[in-house]
């Protein structure tokens, strides 16, 4: 039996084709036969207590000229997919919360979920780091401005970003001297309105780059993308111009991932991206984690293929699973 996978994301046309993870997902899923929808986070619906989406049959091309064909829009319950991959980027704002709330449903329903809508609720991205506080650089998570200022005091270089954001998108790196440092502190917490975290600088970032380590099961793949700033420029994300090289995974890195790995498992995180600089995890990302088209051109690893391994473990040896 053909099995049904649904990805929740993004316009699929508004996508980068040479960096985007979730194409690289499809494309393994449909050199396996199976049947693709893509589903935009707006068209999830309840409807007398059974989730759907208005979805569109897809088919997708490893070509930059056209990597994608849309069918004619359907209504179709979630639980007559098997699968259903939540790859819907950050912001985590209200709507991604109650989306989460409606996947849940689908999950109870029997469809396979990934990532579990509770683990990506419960795992906030930047606030992760707090369940492995012995891996993480010093790390404060506060509004206050003399709270964070304290920080900067002791630390004297730091990083201060949002929770919610991506890419690298309001991320100040502040030094004890800049002059700006207030008006940053005020901008970010929206004086002192809302929580940001601060993290000691690691300035081993320039050299080695802010490390992407993809887990699948809770298992690191063999290689890992680092992604070294641009000149003159403190973010490393590919988004702010960071250049993506392929790397080894350290000692440090495999310490890092058999620590994090497990408890990520645990609570039904099937695919996660690690950040590490300096030897140091400074984020755990489950939303959309990135990096796979890189990995998969630079050392032909089947990151897609290695996801679906995991995925059609979980379904039973490839068994479609079928609401009644």
């Amino acid at each position: 039996m053909t099995l049904q996978l649904a990805a929740v994301m993004d316009p699929i046309g508004t996508i980068d084709f040479r960096k985007d993870t979730t194409l690289s997902i499809l494309l393994a899923a449909q050199a396996r036969g199976m049947e693709l929808y893509h589903v935009l986070q707006s068209d999830l619906y309840l409807d007398r207590g059974r989730t759907g989406a208005r979805m569109q049959p897809l088919t997708v091309a490893d070509d930059p000229r056209g990597w994608y064909r849309l069918g004619e829009p359907v209504d179709r319950p979630l639980a007559e997919m098997d699968v259903v991959l939540m790859r819907k980027d950050p912001p985590f704002d209200t709507d991604y919360l109650h989306a989460t709330y409606l996947l849940e449903l689908a999950a109870a329903e029997g469809t396979l979920v990934v990532n579990d809508p509770r683990a990506l609720r419960d795992c906030n991205e930047k606030l992760a780091v707090a369940w492995f506080p012995e891996l993480a650089p010093p790390t404060l998570v506060a509004a206050g401005a003399a709270r964070i200022l304290a920080f900067l005091e002791e630390h004297r270089d730091i990083i201060l970003k949002p929770l919610d954001s991506m890419g690298g998108a309001s991320v100040f790196r502040l030094r004890l001297d800049d002059p700006n440092r207030n008006v940053i502190i005020e901008t970010l917490t929206r004086h002192g309105r809302r929580q940001v975290m601060a993290q000691r600088f690691i300035p081993e970032v320039a050299e080695t780059g802010d490390k992407r380590i993809l887990l699948v099961g809770g298992e690191p793949l063999p290689r890992a993308l680092a992604r070294i700033p641009a000149p003159g420029e403190t973010r490393a994300n590919l988004a702010t111009g960071g250049r993506g090289v392929g790397v080894e995974l350290t000692s440090r890195d495999r310490e890092i991932c058999a620590r994090v790995g497990p408890e990520l498992a645990r609570r039904g995180i099937l695919f996660a991206g690690l950040d590490v600089i300096g030897g140091w995890l400074t984020e755990v990302n489950v939303t959309s984690p990135t990096g796979a088209r890189q990995l998969e051109a630079e050392f032909g690893l089947d990151v897609g293929g290695r996801l679906l391994d995991a995925v059609t473990a979980r379904l039973g040896a490839g068994t479609a699973r079928r609401a009644p």
